[in-house]
């Protein structure tokens, strides 16, 4: 098990309107190379949390640690840098990209906005990607429509691989896909880890799913975190009630996992 941290939340409330807490005092950190499950059900705080990791959103309270460095302190050519090492995978693969661009566009596109060119060259690191997702080039040339929505999320993780991250915030990435899609997808994400030494948080409702995917599991409601521990702990002997109820709603894992 990795020991070194590479992000810490420390006490994030977020508030909206008047007082309204969807976030109250949750804290935890995620140790370089591991993947921490975060779970609970919609409405949970969940990608709040996450989007509050990444500065998406600014928390009311609190503080956000990577590598030790205070984000919500960081200048705007400080998050630039920190940016390239930090990505999101969308939940909907459908939404997340752009239906007027081809992928070789929307592929390049963190390039262009780092003022980067890959050194390798653009073409070859665009076809990297795809091949990196098992996919070819020849998707290059089109458009999203043409692809099925295991491919879209295929696209997706390629994008989110552009500026070669550490940091993955996996936002319900196979909750919009047929079952064996997801489970596809969720065996690449396992590959991409242990081939590239990414550190992932993987949102999920799917107690299941964290279990196959994760090393450790926090578990939210209404906003508040209520168990934290080792995944195989937390599935198999749950303290609280609410994990428990996750637990028993949903369904075991394909044997083809």
């Amino acid at each position: 098990m990795p020991t070194e941290v590479l992000v810490e939340a420390q006490g994030l409330v977020k508030e909206y309107g008047a007082g309204r807490r969807v976030v109250d005092d949750v804290s935890f950190s995620i140790r370089r190379g591991e993947t921490l499950g975060l779970v609970g059900e919609s409405g949970s705080g969940k990608s709040t949390v996450a989007r509050m990791l990444l500065r998406l959103v600014k928390p009311t309270f609190g503080e956000v640690r990577y590598e030790g460095r205070d984000l919500l302190d960081a200048g705007p050519r400080q998050m630039r840098e920190l940016r390239r090492r930090m990505q999101i995978v969308f939940q909907d693969p459908y939404a997340a990209l752009n239906p007027r661009m081809r992928v070789r566009e929307i592929l390049a596109e963190p390039f262009a906005i780092h003022r980067e060119s890959p050194v390798e060259g653009l073409e070859r690191r665009l076809t990297e990607m795809l091949r990196t997702v098992g996919m070819n080039e020849s998707a290059l040339e089109r458009f999203p429509h043409e692809f099925s929505g295991g491919q879209r999320q295929r696209i997706n993780i390629a994008r989110a691989l552009a500026l070669r991250p550490e940091f993955l915030v996996l936002d319900e990435p196979v909750s919009a896909l047929d079952v064996s899609v997801g489970a596809q997808v969720v065996n690449l994400l396992r590959e991409l880890q242990r081939e590239y030494g990414l550190t992932y948080l993987f949102i999920s409702h799917s107690m299941p799913l964290v279990r196959y995917l994760c090393d450790r599991v926090a578990v939210m409601e209404q906003g508040k975190l209520v168990e934290l521990g080792a995944c195989l702990q937390v599935c198999e002997a749950p303290q609280q009630e609410y994990t428990r109820r996750l637990i028993a709603a949903t369904p075991e894992m394909p044997a083809s996992m």
